[in-house]
């Protein structure tokens, strides 16, 4: 294992060192700061991340996929702290997080998406879920502008949604207000001393030191070097495209609440904001850390919406870009202390990152204060995967 250039006995600047500013890392380094632990994050742009790119669905219900019913516990914990961790968010920084209470509205356009939808139906009954079947002329009552051809659906009104820019921008607010550090530059390396992380170097050489870190970098997690190879984090970064269209000022939203599909096997969701945005996503591409925006992808989701709510292609283009979700083998977050002494994880969200930002604040703001994993994150342990081969470590070379 490698080791610090400093004296072994150095005293760290602070307890906790969070690396990696996205949502994720800032409600950590928010909450360990509430508990009463001196904090430091290290990002060279925090509040930056995946959650630019992110739509923002508190989708639990919708988001349901099978072999995935032990993170569902997780989701809904989350969801179902959310309205009251946007609340005190709102309190500490006084800015408005978007959080809308619109429910989720999931269709079919042709038989098979029908049918498809029918069996999650009763998955979502058998698992406990509240969601109503409706006829694609209730649908259509609901929401007006989608398409003749809609065979049906199901009403999730417990799913909400939150614009996830604010959302970073109210947690970087919040962090500086309870007085955690930021030091704007990467993490290149971890120091480790006598079987102990800590802390790290950055790019620019300094070595901040920390009783603890914790490592909430994304999809660049499983790229710090100096992380031990049994304990380096199997993350992958997972490509999404997402548009951003603008409704006209003075003109009624196309939709009131989000609407979710599959066309032509692809999965589509569409997210209104009370502001006119309207955002529209989302591919999903194995291919590296490619973060390039292409003709490809913009024409097949504009090609999916107009299908689904003909009436987007009168709307302005405002904005195309994409991101990189932190995927992890089981498609859930790895939570909690690694088998390296002083070396956290709070990693692989995946799609459910903003989802799961109040409970992961919750859980690493209570390990990091009592060395004990909560009860609801223990099936999330890093632990899960000791086995796993890991991607070979590399610089880190953007914010995550």
């Amino acid at each position: 294992m490698s080791s610090t250039s400093e004296a072994p006995d150095a005293s760290p600047a602070c307890d906790v060192l969070v690396v990696g500013g996205g949502v994720i890392g800032l409600v950590t380094a928010w909450r360990a700061a509430q508990r009463g632990l001196v904090t430091a994050v290290v990002d060279p742009a925090p509040g930056g991340g995946a959650a630019r790119v992110a739509a923002g669905m508190l989708a639990a219900v919708t988001e349901l996929h099978y072999g995935e019913r032990t993170l569902l516990a997780l989701n809904l914990a989350s969801a179902r702290r959310y309205p009251e961790f946007a609340a005190e968010l709102s309190d500490a920084t006084g800015l408005d997080l978007g959080h809308r209470r619109c429910g989720t509205l999931a269709v079919a356009l042709d038989a098979d998406d029908r049918a498809h939808l029918r069996e999650l139906h009763a998955f979502q009954l058998r698992s406990g879920l509240e969601s109503e079947w409706l006829t694609g002329r209730e649908c259509r009552r609901l929401e007006p502008m989608l398409a003749p051809g809609v065979r049906g659906g199901l009403r999730v009104d417990g799913d909400h949604q939150i614009d996830p820019r604010r959302l970073a921008a109210a947690l970087l607010a919040a962090c500086e207000r309870a007085g955690v550090a930021f030091h704007r530059v990467a993490a290149e390396r971890l120091t480790v001393d006598r079987d102990r992380a800590t802390g790290v170097v950055t790019a620019d050489g300094t070595a901040l030191r920390a009783g603890r870190v914790v490592l909430a970098a994304g999809s660049l997690s499983g790229r710090l070097a100096g992380v031990p190879e049994g304990v380096l984090p199997p993350v992958r970064p997972v490509k999404g495209q997402v548009l951003r269209l603008t409704m006209p000022a003075g003109r009624p939203p196309l939709l009131t609440r989000t609407v979710r599909a599959v066309v032509r096997g692809n999965p589509l969701y569409l997210v209104p904001r009370e502001s006119g945005e309207l955002v529209v996503g989302a591919t999903s591409e194995e291919l590296g850390w490619d973060t390039t925006v292409t003709a490809g992808g913009v024409y097949a989701l504009l090609r999916d919406a107009h299908e689904l709510v003909p009436g987007i292609t009168e709307l302005p283009l405002t904005e195309t870009l994409a991101g990189l979700r932190p995927a992890s083998p089981d498609n859930a977050p790895l939570l909690g202390p690694t088998a390296l002494d002083g070396l956290l994880l709070a990693t692989g969200h995946y799609r459910n990152g903003v989802l799961l930002t109040p409970v992961t604040g919750d859980v690493m703001a209570h390990v990091l204060t009592t060395g004990v994993l909560p009860e609801e994150a223990r099936p999330f342990a890093p632990e899960r995967f000791a086995a796993a081969p890991a991607p070979a470590p590399a610089p880190m070379e953007q914010s995550a």
